[in-house]
């Protein structure tokens, strides 16, 4: 897909590898609406890119957004929907668990109201996670909610094919500002968390920004997921 002068709807634009993605997409010559949940950080974003609040967890809101900006040639969501619960299942508060689903009811959400305002040879483009197919201590939360995504993903790129395409891209441990810590800490949290991957560090939004563009502008990709991941899947 050439992407000078088509248009982008980047739910979770304005942090992290949404932000990294918006900024990519202008480089390109795409214009790009940037859809956070708040203004907060919309200052971060490149001048000339549109921002917008909404809550990907508000059905009826995003129905109307989508309806207003339509229509668009990419529709990328990698709005995390709020916060994931961590550690053993057998010990987990199950309004948390059922909380982390979030993720999987804004993507739905996104999904449902914006394809069918995706112009013909356009595509869709979600954000899972390693856990999703190697799960590691205390990521039962993360790994359910990623695998749900990724099969709902499949299941749609044969309803919706020929006419626009869906990809996942499954990012492993990413350096985003969704980490609280800072200085030597944060270092070290990255550290053990990766210490045992094959690129033993932590990848930069950017990165998996890069896996985003791939799967958005290679016309002949669809139903799959592109792992951005250090090596994950095979630690």
């Amino acid at each position: 897909m050439d992407l000078i002068n088509k248009k982008a709807i980047v739910f979770g634009g304005t942090s992290g590898i949404g932000l990294a993605t918006v900024k990519m997409l202008q480089i390109a010559g795409t214009e790009v609406v940037a859809i956070g949940r708040s203004s907060e950080k919309k200052s971060q974003l490149p001048n000339g890119v549109k921002f917008v609040a909404c809550d990907v967890r508000d059905e009826m809101s995003v129905k109307k957004l989508l309806e207003k900006l339509a229509p668009f040639d990419i529709l990328i969501s990698s709005a995390t929907g709020g916060e994931r619960a961590i550690g053993p299942f057998l010990e987990m508060d199950m309004d948390g668990f059922k909380g982390s689903f979030d993720k999987l009811w804004g993507y739905a959400n996104v999904v449902r109201h914006g394809a069918k305002h995706v112009t013909d040879g356009g595509s869709i483009t979600l954000v899972s996670g390693s856990p999703a197919r190697n799960c590691r201590p205390g990521q039962i939360a993360l790994s359910s909610v990623g695998g749900a995504v990724e099969a709902m993903a499949r299941a749609l790129a044969k309803e919706i094919s020929p006419r626009i395409r869906i990809n996942i891209v499954s990012p492993g441990t990413i350096n985003t500002p969704m980490v609280t810590l800072t200085g030597t800490e944060r270092e070290k949290l990255y550290e053990n968390m990766t210490k045992d991957n094959l690129i033993p560090r932590a990848g930069t939004s950017e990165e998996v920004a890069e896996g985003l563009m791939y799967v958005i502008k290679n016309q002949f990709v669809t139903g799959t997921t592109v792992d951005v991941d250090g090596g994950w899947l095979l630690s």
